[in-house]
């Protein structure tokens, strides 16, 4: 759906309202959250679970929860985990098989119910789903797990209003300004927030939230069965021009902040061009081949399928399980190891990310969230990399 129509506006204590219409619809929601130290994704029932008033300070190989001077309840960047995780599990059972009378019987994996409404996905990350998509739905073959789960995905995303050092969608056009892919799209400002309706589902919500809202705001006891009955969105949550304002000025602050660049007009061929490149040796020597950023890359989706039996050997469970290209045994073919050096499993990450992808799904498997560079033990940055490749590159 594309937005044609003005944002609407609540204010900040109403977000629990949206909150608790998700939940009555049966949406798990998940958000952002405070845990470790770290702003990660959980389960949230409440926004008192949001981190309020908290930002991040991240750099390369550097992450650091900080206090805030305000108290904005997205005032912060992007953590440790993706959304990925939700559409693609860390670790699946794909079926089962267990021994009987007659013989093995195999008992294929049950249909995924769970419904997810996502709040707090910022630009970037709508991108990666779409990168995601076109591995697991677009192709030849789709995953079932993937599509059952991303049919009854409810996206509440949210625009940046600042940006880390580390943050590069800019340069591959993701961001930070959410334009599709959503059902909400939530802009903070002092008071509330303005909102944009991406979908018709979430137009749907908006209506019933509003009169989640009014219900709420007039003290009835009967919020939950409440309905929207001569309740429409414009009549009472219509955006001021002044709020619009606050809200275009927050979101170019993220803009601005933007520093970091890396140059994508000539990335499909070159890096294959140039796979003798002394800088892959450099990397190489860096490079702790600890699968971190592959771990926290919202596109990576490598992954490895074992057998895993019982003790009595009664029962196998196919599990899925994420993976990573630089694990020396992903490579092993024919008896023996592909890639056998930390230098040639990085150049294999880099060239397959920022080029191979091209060619494969139409479009690059970076979306620029700088993840990648913030949880690199030894700082690591993708940017640099690709420059300096480009420096002394082949003609």
């Amino acid at each position: 759906m594309t937005i044609t129509e003005s944002p609407i506006y609540f204010a900040k204590p109403q977000l629990q309202s949206l909150i608790d219409e998700l939940r009555r619809r049966k949406y798990s929601v998940v958000g952002p959250t405070i845990d470790q130290e770290a702003i990660i994704y959980g389960l949230i029932q409440s926004t008192e679970q949001l981190p309020q008033g908290w930002t991040d300070e991240q750099s390369p190989g550097h992450y650091r929860l900080k206090r805030r001077d305000d108290k904005a309840w997205f005032g912060f960047v992007v953590g440790p985990h993706s959304w990925k995780k939700y559409l693609f599990p860390p670790k699946t059972t794909l079926l089962s098989a267990e021994k009987t009378e007659s013989g093995w019987q195999f008992i294929p994996r049950s249909a995924d119910t769970t419904k997810f409404a996502l709040l707090g996905v910022r630009a970037c990350e709508l991108a990666a789903m779409r990168v995601q998509d076109q591995v697991f739905l677009n192709g030849p073959y789709q995953d079932p797990l993937y599509r059952e789960r991303r049919e009854q995905l409810f996206i509440i995303a949210v625009n940046c209003t600042q940006a880390a050092s580390t943050c590069f969608c800019t340069s591959m056009k993701t961001g930070p300004r959410c334009e599709k892919g959503f059902d909400l799209a939530l802009t903070e400002i002092e008071t509330g927030f303005l909102c944009e309706i991406g979908s018709e589902r979430g137009r749907e919500v908006i209506d019933a939230f509003v009169s989640l809202a009014r219900c709420a705001s007039e003290g009835s006891s009967d919020i939950l069965n409440s309905t929207n009955e001569n309740v429409t969105v414009n009549e009472t949550y219509d955006a001021t021009p002044e709020q619009l304002k606050s809200g275009e000025t927050a979101r170019m602050q993220a803009v601005d902040q933007i520093t970091k660049h890396m140059e994508t007009s000539d990335l499909p061929g070159l890096l294959l061009s140039n796979l003798d490149h002394p800088r892959w040796k450099d990397v190489g020597e860096r490079c702790l081949s600890c699968t971190n950023c592959t771990m926290v890359c919202p596109t990576c989706f490598c992954s490895s399928v074992t057998d895993v039996r019982d003790l009595n050997m009664d029962r196998v469970e196919r599990e899925r399980t994420w993976d990573s290209c630089f694990n020396p045994d992903f490579s092993y073919l024919g008896g023996s190891r592909v890639r056998n050096d930390t230098a040639s499993r990085y150049r294999q990450w880099l060239t397959h990310k920022l080029d191979g992808w091209h060619a494969q799904f139409g479009t690059s498997g970076c979306v620029g969230c700088g993840r990648c560079i913030t949880w690199c033990p030894v700082g690591i940055d993708i940017t640099e990399e690709v420059a300096a490749i480009r420096e002394g590159a082949s003609p």
